[in-house]
């Protein structure tokens, strides 16, 4: 039997800004299908780790490979391609106040070259998979909160990436907007997309009751199946 390889693999990583060391060799492997969700403290190196994952910045030393590749060494004509074949959800939704939820959606399918025919089909689906249906030509500043980040979900998830990146996606939510922020990642993780979600929220984790890796000071100091929030 073939064994399985990490999607995301993290190999003794270091960051160091200024004199604060960010990232002090972080050793992390995430496989296929598998649900993550990093937590710590302020500081202790979250959001650092996802900025390298999704090579925002690079790390001062060691190795990530996604999917097999070292996005180390990736050109910077590369990234905007990787970065269409991975799912990214941050805190502050990034949304285009101007287009519509259909047209923000859209819009990371026209920079990717798909057809319209394409963009037609595949974005129903996707409103539908957020349960958005029916608010297609509503503006982000008509939607609530919980609603605009489920357009930021279905806008990483329209390009059918393997792998979905969220930061902090419940930071500006209402427990239960988070509630159902967490169980449309649930469902699309249930689908076979691997997930990794950065969170400061107790109580999702609690309740999630997934893989969590816990993280202080720059390093993991706890990895755990089904873990629960022990920062």
């Amino acid at each position: 039997m073939e064994e399985k390889k990490p999607i995301i693999e993290v190999r003794d990583v270091a960051k160091v800004y200024g004199k604060n060391k960010a990232l002090d060799g972080v050793k992390l492997d995430i496989y296929p299908g598998e649900f993550v969700i990093l937590v710590g403290p302020s500081g202790a190196g979250k959001s650092t780790l996802v900025r390298l994952i999704i090579r925002e910045e690079k790390p001062d030393s060691g190795k990530i490979r996604v999917a097999g590749r070292d996005i180390t060494r990736l050109a910077p004509r590369e990234l905007p391609y990787y970065r269409r074949n991975i799912g990214i959800v941050f805190q502050d939704y990034k949304l285009l106040p101007t287009r519509s939820v259909w047209e923000n959606i859209a819009y990371a399918l026209e920079v990717s070259d798909v057809s319209d025919e394409d963009i037609q089909r595949r974005i129903p689906r996707v409103l539908s998979a957020v349960n958005l249906s029916g608010k297609e030509k509503a503006y982000p500043d008509q939607l609530s909160g919980g609603e605009a980040q489920r357009v930021s979900i279905a806008r990483a998830l329209v390009n059918l990436p393997k792998i979905l990146i969220a930061d902090e996606p419940t930071g500006n939510l209402d427990p239960q907007a988070s509630r159902e922020v967490a169980d449309i990642l649930e469902k699309i993780n249930c689908q076979g997309t691997t997930v990794l979600l950065a969170t400061h929220n107790k109580d999702l984790v609690d309740r999630m009751r997934k893989r969590v890796v816990v993280m202080k000071q720059g390093r993991i100091v706890s990895d755990q199946n089904q873990g629960r929030y022990t920062c």
